[in-house]
């Protein structure tokens, strides 16, 4: 079964990162409040690591269901090559791979000290390339859904084609 278009996976991704935000900012209120922070930099690491499991736990969660809210929306599902629903330590392994997306242009910017238009810059064209080389998978899959032997799936229904009118009774006349 091959992966829904690469147009419908980035738009399903970009609208994900809308929904993200509104995680990321409620569990942001209660770490602030729970540590009692003073001061946005207060904290700042353990802040990171707190907000990173959250999204692990949300991506987790979903993906052991078979999609997230985003990718019900854009009607794409997730399984493992065999077609399964995947396991939590499939998804928790999926989720670190999906770090692929940033984490070479933060490498990269950390040691030339980069203003952060720059590492934006870097970043989104880091992203725009990692989306294009699924054009280079032979399934379409992202690289990192090749690492954690996972699939995107279409999760449209599927069209079932229209029924002909029944046929006037010719002996009813």
């Amino acid at each position: 079964m091959p992966a829904p278009p690469l147009r419908r996976r980035m738009a399903c991704w970009l609208y994900e990162g809308v929904l993200m935000f509104g995680v990321v900012v409620a569990a942001g209120l209660v770490f602030s409040i729970a540590a009692q922070m003073r001061h946005a930099l207060e904290h700042r690491h353990a802040m990171q690591a707190f907000l990173f499991l959250v999204c692990g736990i949300y991506f987790c969660w979903f993906w052991s269901k078979g999609q997230t809210l985003a990718m019900k929306t854009w009607r794409i599902g997730i399984t493992d090559r065999q077609g399964l629903p995947l396991t939590q330590a499939r998804a928790a392994w999926r989720y670190l791979l999906c770090w692929l997306w940033f984490l070479p242009p933060l490498a990269l910017s950390a040691p030339f000290h980069l203003p952060a238009a720059e590492v934006g810059v870097l970043t989104l064209g880091w992203i725009a390339v990692w989306a294009l080389l699924s054009r280079f998978q032979p399934e379409g899959q992202f690289w990192h859904d090749v690492l954690a032997g996972t699939r995107l799936t279409d999760a449209r229904a599927p069209e079932t084609p229209a029924s002909p009118a029944p046929a006037a009774n010719a002996d009813a006349a």
